[in-house]
C-alpha cells in the first residue's frame, strides 16, 4: 500500500503534501510557543486560532494522502471483480 502511494505517478503530489505538512507543523509549533509567551488576550486568541487552523490543515492533508492510498486498492479490487465476472461469463457461455 505504501509502495502504491509513493510510485512515480503520485510522487510529485506526495512531495507537495509533505511540504504542506511541514509548513503546518512549523506554524503550529510557532503559534503554540507564541501563545504561551504573549500577555495580551487578543494575541492569545489569534495564536490559538492559528494553532487550531494548523491542526485542521494537517488533518486535511493526511486525509487526502489516505484517500490516495486507498484509491489504488479500490482500483485493484475493481479489476479483480471485472476479471472474475469475465471468467464467470466464459463458464456460462461454455455450458
Amino acid at each position: 500500500m505504501v509502495s502504491d502511494l509513493y510510485n512515480r505517478k503520485t510522487l510529485s503530489v506526495m512531495i507537495v503534501l509533505w511540504i504542506w505538512i511541514i509548513l503546518f507543523y512549523a506554524a503550529l509549533v510557532y503559534s503554540g510557543i507564541k501563545f504561551f509567551k504573549t500577555e495580551q488576550v487578543q494575541f492569545q486568541i489569534m495564536y490559538a486560532t492559528i494553532f487550531t487552523c494548523c491542526v485542521l490543515g494537517i488533518s486535511i492533508v493526511k486525509i487526502i494522502a489516505w484517500q490516495m492510498a486507498h484509491r489504488h486498492g479500490i482500483k485493484r479490487e475493481i479489476k479483480r471483480l471485472e476479471l472474475r465476472i469475465a471468467e464467470l461469463s466464459e463458464t456460462i457461455k461454455s455450458k
